[in-house]
């Protein structure tokens, strides 16, 4: 097949530090995959970061697994399904996973020479984007870095909560901007006994309450969602397909933030989108602070018809400084992402910026 494999590690600033409940980031890691194959590169990305907070993987961890463990079937599959029936003997490292599935995606849009969005079955040429607005050190300064956000055109403000920073910031924010989309994101600060306090939002007219309880809970919150009448939206209880479908059989959630990398890859994830699809849950797409790579893969994802709700999709510029693709993504200002014209996740890659940035490396051939 003459292919060839890379791997970075890479490491990149952020333009300024992001708080959620389980810790704050300043600097990002991840894993990229670079694909070569016949002159053409597929590009994925495994956005685990280095400490593993929102999962027990880590940029570490999934550098490993795609280097010992997955690199072989990487070089062998003809396609992401054939892949992952290769990997499906390794549990778990579903971040791993879809780094490396999404770069044979992305060879395959490049061979058809189409878009990878339409090769997935997206409908769409523009994906609404709102923005996700990390904990910060007062209510005025959330107040500033909200209206920022507006002004930039995005259509939906999601603020990080926790216990202590919950009711009277999302109540501050409420009463300065009354119409604007709004919801909020626990990333499983809260215990099912604090749904008192989890029940106060109910009359702030949120969209949804993202992830309130353990971050593998369904049955809590199955019983939450009986006590709010703000719809519940779970994040990283949703691992795979098979967590959808118990979900919506437990009455666990109404909505799902579909996260590519999270249920290891765009399959999983399309997997997901159609049963949510059949049985009328909507979906949404998350992200998690990827590179203009990831970010290639989410847009393409955010693309599928039942995606209902604007994604956790912002600009290049809501993160780094410098991104390692041309163009960078931006907003437009209808605070939509455009769904690219070229093969592939649409971008090229700056590859000696990536190596500038990469920590190290590994190939295969």
């Amino acid at each position: 097949m003459g292919r060839k494999l890379e791997i970075f590690l890479v490491e990149m600033p952020l333009l300024a530090p992001f708080e959620i409940s389980s810790g704050v980031s300043e600097r990002r890691q991840c894993v990229i995959v670079r694909l070569e194959e016949d002159c053409l590169v597929g590009w994925g990305e495994a956005p685990a970061d280095s400490q593993p907070f929102y999962s027990y993987e880590t940029s570490e961890t999934a550098f490993y697994i795609i280097k010992e463990f997955l690199s072989k079937p990487l070089m062998e599959a003809k396609d992401p399904n054939e892949f992952l029936n290769k990997v499906r003997n390794v549990r778990g490292h579903q971040m791993a996973k879809a780094g490396a599935e999404m770069a044979l995606w992305d060879l395959e849009a490049k061979k058809n020479s189409i878009p990878l969005w339409k090769l997935l079955g997206g409908v769409r040429e523009e994906i609404e984007s709102g923005v996700s607005v990390g904990i910060q050190r007062s209510v005025d300064e959330l107040l500033r870095v909200v209206s920022s956000y507006l002004d930039e055109g995005y259509r939906r403000i999601k603020l990080k909560i926790k216990p202590g920073w919950d009711k009277d910031i999302v109540g501050a924010v409420r009463r300065e901007y009354p119409d604007i989309k709004l919801q909020v994101d626990a990333n499983a600060a809260y215990r099912l006994q604090d749904w008192p306090s989890l029940k106060e939002l109910d009359k702030y007219e949120l969209l949804m309450i993202e992830q309130p309880l353990d971050y593998d809970d369904l049955v809590d919150h199955s019983i939450l969602a009986k006590m709010l009448k703000t719809p519940i939206c779970l994040d990283e209880s949703i691992k795979k397909p098979e967590d959808s479908y118990k979900a919506y059989r437990l009455g666990s959630c109404s909505i799902i933030n579909l996260k590519p990398a999270r249920v290891g890859g765009l399959l999983n994830s399309k997997i997901i989108h159609d049963f949510c699809e059949s049985v009328g849950m909507p979906i949404w797409i998350g992200g998690m602070l990827e590179t203009g790579i990831g970010r290639g893969h989410l847009v393409a994802a955010a693309t599928l018809p039942n995606v209902k709700f604007p994604n956790d999709i912002s600009a290049s510029s809501r993160y780094y400084e410098e991104d390692i693709v041309d163009p960078p993504w931006e907003l437009t200002s209808r605070g939509t992402i455009r769904a690219p014209g070229a093969p592939g996740i649409g971008v090229e890659v700056l590859e000696e910026k990536l190596r500038k940035f990469s920590l190290r490396s590994w190939s295969s051939s």
